[in-house]
């Protein structure tokens, strides 16, 4: 066994990114605080072909080299848009047939295992504060939430590893 070298692994240049086929799942980043977690996001995005992160509230934005450490350049990759107003945003993506999920622990969260999307289903997921999670005005706007099954003394993943497990489950595993 050996490992594979850059030039073996046949990765799209951004520019065959952008114009790839995506899966129908984004990201919406509700006031995220890391710049750090912010280019884990994009990475992962970029990893697993899905069509677009959404920033909200103080939520930083490319371009910014603390975000490029972790992203790697998948900042210039991703399609990615700014709202202000998470609600706005929202309340537009449902209005355009996207289902809006929480990715957060509340009293009726459903276990991701337990979840899979359509073949078709047009999939919001909104990741929360490193502190305080999802706001309530976001979780209001929610047609569901899921949660990531811990069995440690730990009551949460950094925003990064959810985010990588989430994307993977939610993109990858169609029902």
């Amino acid at each position: 066994m050996r490992q594979l070298q850059l030039d073996e692994l046949n990765r799209l240049s951004p520019e065959e990114f952008r114009a790839a086929p995506k899966t129908p799942v984004c990201m919406v980043l509700d006031n995220v605080r890391s710049m750090h977690n912010v280019g884990s996001v994009f990475r992962c995005a970029d990893a697993f072909g899905i069509e677009k992160i959404w920033l909200c509230g103080y939520t930083p934005c490319p371009p910014h080299r603390d975000i490029r450490k972790v992203a790697i350049g998948a900042e210039d990759s991703v399609d990615w848009g700014y709202e202000q107003e998470i609600t706005i945003l929202l309340k537009q993506l449902k209005s355009e047939g996207w289902k809006i999920i929480a990715i957060e622990q509340t009293d009726a969260s459903l276990p991701l295992p337990e979840f899979s999307r359509g073949k078709d289903e047009k999939v919001a997921l909104v990741m929360g504060n490193e502190v305080k999670g999802v706001s309530e005005e976001a979780l209001a706007c929610c047609d569901l939430a899921l949660e990531i099954p811990q069995f440690g003394t730990k009551h949460s993943l950094n925003i990064s590893v959810a985010a990588g497990i989430v994307i993977y489950h939610v993109a990858l595993l169609v029902g």
